[in-house]
């Protein structure tokens, strides 16, 4: 049985998830009454699209961007202060200066959450965008390899890529960028393709 709200495998007399702690049980219910009280059409499609997981790129490297910036930002703010002495600067433009420096990790963060990768189990869905939306899809049956690949970067804080050679029309790969913990979720995914397989 997998967590819905993490992904992980648990048994199948599990009540509750071993990584994140999600009741089970209680989400598989919730998601059988769903399908009941749904028409017979959006029941056809639950079946055949059910959501194994749901992720997005991590925000730990936007995290440590904050971090950068704070500190950045009151070095800055420490200079142009010492510099207002000798040269006329308001200390107002230092503080404005700091603050304006938030802006770039903010961008990245902003950015982050309108990518959304979820595996179901016959597609990888991904959704990006905020006012037009685009979906992608890639059938499970036309995926062709799986790699996991993290920079040195990305090994320090746990996260890397998890890239798909697709044999679709369009061909060539899709990245799935900056995923928390990618061997476990590039395994449910082999996983799912093996059962497909069968």
């Amino acid at each position: 049985m997998f967590c819905i709200k993490c992904g992980t495998q648990n048994p199948d007399e599990a009540v509750y998830c071993k990584k994140c702690g999600g009741l089970l049980d209680a989400e598989e219910e919730t998601r059988v009454a769903t399908r009941e009280s749904s028409s017979p059409a959006a029941q056809a499609e639950d079946a055949d699209h059910e959501k194994i997981f749901s992720i997005g790129p991590t925000l730990k490297f936007v995290y440590v961007g904050y971090v950068a910036t704070i500190i950045g930002a009151i070095l800055l703010v420490g200079l142009l202060g010492a510099l207002s002495y000798a040269i006329e600067i308001p200390r107002w433009y230092a503080v404005l200066i700091g603050l304006a420096l938030l802006l770039i990790p903010a961008y990245y963060h902003f950015k982050n959450k309108l990518i959304n990768y979820t595996l179901t189990d016959t597609t990888i869905e991904i959704d990006s965008g905020l006012i037009s939306r685009t979906t992608r899809n890639v059938p499970l049956r036309r995926i062709q390899d799986v790699t996991v690949s993290a920079s040195v970067m990305q090994r320090m804080l746990g996260f890397g890529d998890i890239i798909i050679d697709n044999a679709s029309e369009d061909g060539g790969k899709v990245v799935l960028d900056n995923i928390n913990n990618p061997r476990e979720y590039a395994d449910i995914l082999l996983k799912q393709m093996r059962r497909l397989d069968r």
